[in-house]
This record gives structure tokens, C-alpha cells and sequence, in this order.
């Protein structure tokens, strides 16, 4: 299929999902009905995503996820399989969670990257642990600029990282390393809290984005592996991709769906479990994993330095190699929200 068959597909395959689900007394998708959804309500979901799926021939197919352990799931995927064929790419997940740190000892000073990124690294770089004094740790994905500040410099990362709630304040302490890594204000201060793509329980969401501006003299280097990455491009799926993080540091993966609707994540009590649209889908092309808890916030680019995604959430198991699969909101629709470029 072409990107217009592929896509109109998908929407048909959306009804029917409907269809199903509301046959078997369970709303296919509860989470754009209002009401603040918990993890036990998950338990009875489908909690189906359907996206596109990338195949060598060029063209399309249609990628459905479920998540292991949900019958009804598991037979529409089933269903889908037997009426498309070839067409289908069905995997299946394991529970998909935002990627926050947890708390490790406080390490020394670092002048330099090294596995892990949990120290404290001075100038910044992108990779290594940041958060919001109140937020157990993520990644520093990128340093972006407004046209119309030229001077002020701002760090790249999650909501659920640089906020952590919908209760934080813009002018909140931000420090690196993140709190889970030993960072503590005001020693460890770099910004404040300066903006936020809000999320809140009942709402679909597209992005989990927030900025955080840099104290003046706080030193930067904005350089990855792969040297600059200041361009952007929208994810065709098929990619060779890279980032760098506070866990894993370095991995490499491969984009296996894009504009995948329905990705279930979850977010804590405070937040209960959010719902995505149009998000991208990468799976480790290595023998580990490409992301895990304290990754969230990296920048996902190509191999020529090209950002494509923000990463945010994943799942532990699933996807090829059994290592699980990771989300990323797409990187034009995270700049365009927070009013942003990459610096």
C-alpha cells in the first residue's frame, strides 16, 4: 500500500476496532472521554494502536499493537491478521510507562560523558541526567532558542521530567544531575521551569514537552555523536536511528511505526494513564535495549544528525529481540508546540 491507502486503512481499521470492543462491553479507547483513567482500568482495556508500518518494498503497511495478556486484543489482532496478510506488522507490548530515573548515590563531578550519564557534568550536554528539583531524574534531549529571545538559552525535555505534575510553577528549580542522581538546589541549580505542553487525565495528548530556561554563566555543549543536530524531519519510518541518554547512554534503533494512535501510557496516580496520537515507534537494532527508565527526554535522530523524535515512554518487553519497544512524539510537533528551534 501506498501512504494514502495505508492511511485510510488505518482509519477503517479504527471503526472496527470500535465495533469490537463495544461488543465486548469495553470501550476501545476511554481515554478521551473526560474522566481520569487508573491502572486498573487499563487492566480491562483493549488498549489497541494502530499505526503505519514501513516495508522494504517502499510502501505501507498497517501496524497494530496490543498488549500481552488482553484477550480481546490479542483476537482483533488475530482478525486484522487474517484479513490483510502480508499487509500487517502485529506486535505486541508489555506495559508502556514514561521513562523517569530512580534514585541512585550521588556521584562526583565529571568533565566528561560516560555511561550511564549521572553525574554531574559541567558544560551541560545533551545525555546526560536532568529534572525538576521534585522529579526523580531524566535526559537533557537538546538546547533549543526562541527567535525572539536570542540571548536566553533553553533545555529540552519531557513534561514528566523538567515538571513531574501539573502542579509545577513556571520559575520551579531545575537541576542536573536529577534528584535521583544526587542533584539538590541550590548547589546543583541550572534553570527554572519556563514552559509546558500541559497534560492532563482525559485528554489525548500528542506531546509530553517542556522547556526549562538556563541560568546565565551555565556553560553549554551542544554537540552528540554524531555532531550538531540543529535539523529536523518528519519520521517515514525505516530510519536508522540514535540517541543519547541517562541510563543507556548510546544506543542505536530502528523507526518500525509511525503515526500510531492510542499508545497507552502511564503516568502515576497523579496523572492516571494518558492516551497519544501520531507517535513513532523505535525498536533496538543491538542485542539490548534502546531505552529504559531514565531515558526520557533524549533526542531520537539519524544517523546524518537529522532529529525525528522526542522520546518519552516504553515497554520493557516486546518488539523483536524481546528488550521492548520505545515512543517518541514527533520532533516538528514538539518545537511547534513550546514555540521553539533547535540551537
Amino acid at each position: 500500500m501506498d501512504l494514502t491507502q495505508a492511511r485510510e486503512t488505518k482509519k477503517q481499521l479504527a471503526d472496527f476496532a470500535r465495533d469490537l470492543a463495544e461488543r465486548h462491553g469495553v470501550p476501545v479507547s476511554p481515554y478521551a472521554e473526560g474522566a481520569h483513567v487508573s491502572p486498573a482500568d487499563v487492566v480491562r482495556a483493549p488498549t489497541l494502536s494502530l499505526g503505519l508500518a514501513p516495508r522494504a518494498d517502499g510502501g505501507y503497511g498497517i501496524a497494530v499493537r496490543y498488549r500481552l495478556g488482553v484477550p480481546t486484543a490479542r483476537a482483533f489482532a488475530r482478525r486484522v491478521s487474517a484479513e490483510l496478510g502480508s499487509d500487517v506488522d502485529v506486535r505486541r507490548t508489555g506495559r508502556i510507562r514514561t521513562l523517569e530515573g530512580r534514585v541512585r548515590p550521588r556521584p562526583p563531578v565529571a568533565t566528561a560523558l560516560a555511561a550511564g550519564e549521572t553525574d554531574r557534568v559541567r558544560p551541560l550536554r545533551p545525555g546526560v541526567s536532568i529534572a525538576h528539583v521534585d522529579v526523580t531524574a531524566g535526559t537533557l534531549g537538546a538546547f533549543a532558542v526562541r527567535a525572539a529571545e536570542p540571548d536566553a538559552r533553553y533545555v529540552l525535555s519531557n513534561f514528566h521530567v523538567l515538571a513531574g505534575s501539573p502542579s509545577a510553577q513556571v520559575g520551579d528549580v531545575v537541576v542536573q544531575p536529577g534528584p535521583a542522581d544526587g542533584g539538590r538546589a541550590p548547589e546543583d541549580r541550572v534553570g527554572t521551569l519556563a514552559q509546558v505542553a500541559p497534560l492532563a487525565p482525559g485528554e489525548p495528548a500528542t506531546v509530553d514537552a517542556a522547556l526549562a530556561l538556563l541560568d546565565e554563566g551555565v556553560g553549554i555543549d551542544p554537540t552528540y555523536p554524531v555532531g550538531a543536530v540543529t535539523t529536523t524531519a518528519e519520521a517515514a519510518g525505516g530510519e536508522s536511528v540514535a540517541k543519547i541518554g541517562r541510563t543507556t547512554a548510546l544506543t542505536a534503533g530502528t523507526v518500525t511505526a509511525i503515526e500510531l494512535d492510542d499508545v497507552v501510557v502511564g503516568y502515576g496516580e497523579e496523572l492516571g494513564v494518558l492516551s497519544f496520537d501520531g507517535q513513532i515507534e523505535v525498536e533496538s537494532s543491538g542485542d539490548g535495549p534502546f531505552s529504559r527508565g531514565g531515558d526520557s527526554g533524549s533526542l531520537v535522530y539519524r544517523e546524518d544528525g537529522v532529529a525525528l523524535g522526542l522520546l518519552f515512554a516504553g515497554s520493557e518487553t516486546g518488539g523483536a529481540n524481546g528488550t521492548g519497544l520505545t515512543y517518541c512524539n514527533p520532533i516538528g510537533s514538539v518545537l511547534d508546540t513550546l514555540g521553539v528551534t533547535l540551537a
